[in-house]
Formats: structure tokens, C-alpha cells, sequence
């Protein structure tokens, strides 16, 4: 075993931090081949067979090609859930979960109607769902090929969301329908692209990253219009957003009318999160 963790280090080595290495073997054996991490640090003698060791191979063949490890076993963790990811969702991230971890604190056991939109693989939608049991949660996106994964992802983890192809941009929705709105919409000015990582860029769906560079609010703008008619009074808007707007966002949401807005960190102290109440 021991060479096998040799040779993944070697074969790896120059195209990842020695950190982000560790952590694949451990989803590679764990995730992959379904093996006891702690047989592994104890050295004992676990042997992979040749179709085990031909996946293996096909795999840091994908990895040299910055193909996210999550695209490759098909699979993510988040918010205690394992949800299926392809290349039609966006990789769910840590300060999402932060997003999601707010909503259920602040939100408890109301009986609350939620929409999330822009749900990619429903990562929002259905911790929300499973964590406020007597909430009536919705969910957009405007790609089918996500809201694919999104109900799989509900399915497989008995949540109960009602999932919708609507663009975010032209929607409509009945007035005083919700108490909160969540989105994670695209965010990624074009001009980041030039700082951004490989297996983001080549990888994950470009529509649900970017945003004109002469117009970053634009998703936000259009969610925050339609929550003033969409959201009951005194209803929620939570937004993840890029950490360079956090200011504007709030500009842009105190013009519209709502109240009690709130820019908030994320644990690396970045502008991370808005919400704000209609």
C-alpha cells in the first residue's frame, strides 16, 4: 500500500501542493476503493487488483488534466450530506455551507416557504429542506442538466423540494409568496478569470460563474426586484456574493427598500454573505 501511495504522490507531484495530494489518496482510497483509512495508516498489507489498480491510473490521468476529483468519483460532501456533482453543477464550497448554517440559525422551526434560486445540485435547497422539517421549500436554475442532479440529489437523500427551470433574470412568481429568497447566483467578474485555477475554469459551467465585468450586480439586482414582490412582509433575502462587493450590495439593496441589511464574513473574514429584510 504504502508504494501505491508513493506512486500517487509522484504521479501528482508538480500539478498539486503536497496537502491537496493527501487529500486525494484519502477520497481515492476511501471514496474509490472503499477501503479503512485506519487499516492504511497501520500499514497493513491491503492489496488493490488490476481492474482496482487500471482505475487508478484512469484517474491521476484525469487529475494531471486539473479535472476536480469531485467531477471524477461523481460525489461531494456538504453540510453532512453526500450529493452527486457533475460538470452541469457547480463543486458545492465551504462558505456556502456557512450560508445555509445561517439561514437554519436565525430560521428554526417556523413553518416558512423558501425559494433558492439558482440551485445547481440543490445543495442549498436540500440541507435546507432536511434541517427546517416543517419549512416548503422551491429551488430554480436554468439549467436542465443540473436540476437533473438537483432532484437525483433530493431523491436519493428524501428531501422534499420542488424544483422549476426558470431563469432568475425574467421570472415572475406570485406576490407575497415567500418569507425568504437564498441565492448563490454567478458572481465572477470576467476580468478574474486571469486569477482563477485551472480546474475551475476548464471544469466547472462557466454560466454559473461569471457576471459582465460592467455589470456584477446583475444577478442580485434582478433576485432583490423580485423579492419585493415575491417576499411576504418582513420576508428575508440571503445572498452569498463576491467579496469585492459587499458595499455595493448593500447600496444596491438600501435603493431597492429593504431594511436590516447586513453584509457578514465568511470564516476567512471576507465580505461573504448579505441579507437584508423586505
Amino acid at each position: 500500500m504504502q508504494k501505491i501511495i508513493q506512486h500517487i504522490k509522484h504521479s501528482l507531484s508538480g500539478y498539486y501542493p503536497e496537502t491537496e495530494i493527501k487529500a486525494f489518496t484519502k477520497i481515492l482510497f476511501c471514496d474509490v476503493f472503499h477501503l479503512n483509512m485506519l487499516d492504511i495508516y497501520l500499514g497493513r498489507n491491503i492489496k488493490l487488483s488490476e481492474e482496482e489498480l487500471t482505475l487508478l491510473e484512469d484517474v491521476l490521468v484525469r487529475l494531471r488534466k486539473q479535472e476536480p476529483i469531485q467531477y471524477i468519483i461523481g460525489s461531494t460532501q456538504f453540510y453532512g450530506l453526500t450529493l452527486q456533482v457533475n460538470e452541469d453543477t457547480l463543486i458545492p464550497r465551504p462558505e456556502t455551507a456557512e450560508l445555509v448554517d445561517l439561514i437554519i440559525k436565525e430560521n428554526g422551526d417556523k413553518a416558512l416557504t423558501i425559494l433558492d434560486i439558482g440551485t445547481g445540485s440543490g445543495c442549498i435547497a436540500i440541507s435546507l429542506a432536511l434541517n427546517l422539517p416543517k419549512a416548503r421549500v422551491k429551488a430554480w436554475d436554468i439549467s436542465e442538466g443540473a436540476l437533473r442532479i438537483a432532484t437525483a440529489n433530493a431523491r436519493t437523500l428524501q428531501a422534499k423540494v420542488n424544483f422549476e427551470c426558470k431563469d432568475a433574470l425574467h421570472a415572475t412568481v406570485e406576490s407575497e409568496s415567500l418569507d425568504i429568497i437564498v441565492s448563490n447566483p454567478p458572481y465572477i467578474t470576467e476580468k478574474e478569470k486571469a486569477d482563477m485555477e485551472a480546474n475551475v475554469l476548464d471544469w466547472e459551467p462557466a454560466s454559473a460563474l461569471f457576471v459582465p465585468d460592467e455589470d456584477p450586480l446583475l444577478f442580485y439586482r434582478a433576485i432583490a426586484t423580485l423579492g419585493k414582490i415575491a417576499l411576504k412582509d418582513n420576508g428575508k433575502v440571503y445572498f452569498e456574493i463576491n467579496q469585492a462587493f459587499g458595499e455595493d450590495t448593500y447600496r444596491m439593496m438600501s435603493d431597492l427598500g429593504y431594511h436590516q441589511i447586513e453584509v457578514l464574513k465568511d470564516l476567512s473574514g471576507k465580505d461573504r454573505i448579505v441579507k437584508a429584510v423586505k
